[in-house]
């Protein structure tokens, strides 16, 4: 996993726009689609969720796309070789479905210009042959934020952190403002697990939040390792599912999920391939478009809770309310939202730094 500098960062705000034209395209009778996985498919999150987009495009188009994918790519260099591979057997489109596979995507792509690369999460389009693509899943970070702050009892509530990239601050960022929106005694301990995929590490990261005292678990991993810690606190310790439903662990200890769902993007982008339609761009979709979805909320969650965090998923999707909107301090007190005003998205894309009330560094 490769850092990135303030200046790199700071360049997500460019990529918005970028390209408005692809390559030359004709009409397909039938098209290949692959599939690069970070994690491995059973890890009933990340990858899995993924896996079921491809699913969706098999289902939607038959005969006319095959599928092929490939799990558990290491980002780097072992990317690099299976994207380079993909190319070679016939993909006609190639789905990247991690941020470390940016330059692998891009250094690849500029090999084989009439191949589509999309790439999720990244701000990186080098080539006209490159697309990249999103989900506001800080979204639903605001959601579950609502409840762990009214339903701790410890007033501690958690983070297992991946990697320290936008994407895993500003969901941190979100969980934190609207946990302590509701509960102004409330406080954040965030772990660093510097994977995206480990139960092992994921199991130790839950148990040294459990054992600060912290009953309410979000994380930013792919595994139900963290689901399985808190489940053995006995009900003490809540949590929620991550980037799937993770509904083995309902009614408790997951008492709702982060749900990404990426089967409408997956179909309208391979159905663009056979029409010879498609073209590079910059999607960044959320609850207002379905690609972000809470998983039903459990019964452990009182009526008056569950409605609260119901009518802020309602307002987002609504376009009536956004999570980061001011008045908020950076961490070491400093403005960064003015009352009443909105995140630009390319401040949301480039964030590197905790609201007010966040203790700890985030790891450079």
């Amino acid at each position: 996993m490769k850092f990135l500098s303030n200046s790199l960062l700071a360049a997500a705000a460019m990529s918005l726009g970028m390209f408005t034209s692809a390559a030359a395209a004709q009409p397909l009778e039938k098209a290949k689609a692959c599939f690069v996985y970070v994690g491995p498919i059973g890890d009933l999150g990340w990858s899995y969720q993924h896996h079921q987009g491809a699913l969706a495009v098999k289902e939607a188009y038959g005969d006319r796309v095959e599928i092929a994918w490939q799990e558990s790519v290491p980002e780097g260099a072992d990317a690099e070789r299976v994207l380079t591979q993909m190319a070679l057997s016939g993909c006609n489109i190639i789905f990247t479905t991690s941020f470390g596979y940016m330059d692998a995507t891009n250094t690849v792509a500029a090999q084989f210009p009439d191949v589509r690369f999309e790439h999720a999460t990244g701000y990186k389009r080098d080539h006209e042959n490159v697309a990249i693509y999103n989900a506001r899943f800080y979204e639903g970070r605001a959601v579950q934020g609502t409840m762990a702050g009214r339903l701790t009892k410890t007033n501690k509530i958690g983070y297992i952190a991946s990697f320290p990239i936008p994407e895993v601050v500003m969901g941190i960022n979100a969980y934190y403002l609207h946990a302590k929106r509701v509960n102004p005694d409330v406080e954040l301990s965030v772990v660093w697990a510097f994977t995206w995929f480990d139960p092992a590490k994921e199991a130790d990261a839950a148990r040294a939040l459990i054992d600060q005292g912290v009953d309410i678990i979000a994380s930013h991993t792919d595994s139900t390792a963290p689901l399985a810690e808190a489940a053995k606190a006995g009900g003490a310790v809540l949590g929620f599912g991550q980037a799937s439903d993770m509904l083995d662990y309902a009614p408790s200890p997951r008492i709702s999920s982060i749900i990404d769902n990426w089967a409408p993007y997956y179909v309208k982008r391979v159905g663009e391939v056979l029409e010879g339609t498609w073209t590079s761009t910059d999607t960044w979709a959320g609850i207002r478009e379905g690609e972000v979805e809470i998983g039903v909320i459990t019964d452990v969650v009182p009526a008056d809770v569950k409605a609260e965090a119901e009518a802020l998923r309602d307002a987002i999707a609504a376009g009536t309310y956004h999570p980061f909107t001011g008045p908020i301090r950076r961490q070491d007190g400093s403005v960064w939202l003015e009352d009443g005003v909105t995140a630009p998205d390319g401040d949301l894309l480039s964030m590197n730094f905790y609201v007010e009330g966040i203790q700890g560094d985030i790891p450079q």
